[in-house]
């Protein structure tokens, strides 16, 4: 099994630079950013790059502490599929451009993928490290646009296939590998001691 975290980061939200990154379990990792856009893209940015990365037949276990794209990928998107990509109550769905691409990347990979909510910045060694890479691109993004590099937010290109419903569930993840120190990187306030796993269904 692949097991990657994967984090957002926005320097002003909404509409300042933003960053993405995922860290995989086995040392390898990678990070984006870009000028303007919001938390909830980072994030959900964050898991599309996962998935991408990582194309294979192996299960493929996401961890993240966004439970607002876990939802999106694991579980509002079958709805919103079969709802024309409209919410219960009619209303277009938000970032669903973004939404559609992980919807795609996760119905194309031969490996299912698997979700799993950690808590934030408590001392888990991945969590905080993909924190980190995000928060280093959305700075790197700012002072890109501060010069003129950098305008508009790009989005992976993914091959457009039937989509076909693939098992996504969540599950438990253990207490952190390893304690670190220092100032959070991507501006998030810090989470108080507590629990640092639920497990939502």
């Amino acid at each position: 099994m692949i097991i990657v975290s994967t984090d957002g980061s926005c320097l002003r939200n909404p509409g300042g630079a933003i960053g993405w990154a995922w860290v995989g379990h086995n040392g390898s990792s990678a990070c984006g950013g870009a000028a303007s856009g919001t938390n909830q893209i980072a994030e959900l940015r964050a898991v599309l790059e996962a998935i991408l990365a990582h194309p294979g037949p192996d299960p493929l276990l996401i961890e993240s502490d966004s439970l607002y794209a876990i939802k999106c990928a694991s579980e509002w998107i079958f709805g919103w599929r079969m709802n024309g990509w409209r919410t219960s109550t009619g209303a277009p769905v938000k970032n669903v451009e973004i939404i559609k691409q992980i919807d795609r990347a996760i119905a194309g990979r031969p490996g299912p993928v698997r979700f799993r909510w950690v808590r934030g910045h408590v001392g888990n060694y991945f969590n905080e490290k993909a924190d980190a890479l995000a928060g280093q691109a959305a700075r790197e993004a700012a002072a890109a646009a501060a010069l003129g590099e950098v305008d508009t937010v790009e989005m992976a290109a993914v091959t457009p296939q039937a989509v076909t419903p693939q098992a996504v569930t969540l599950q438990e993840v253990p207490r952190a590998q390893e304690k670190t120190t220092g100032p959070r990187a991507s501006g998030k306030a810090a989470a108080p001691q507590a629990p640092q796993a639920m497990t939502l269904f």
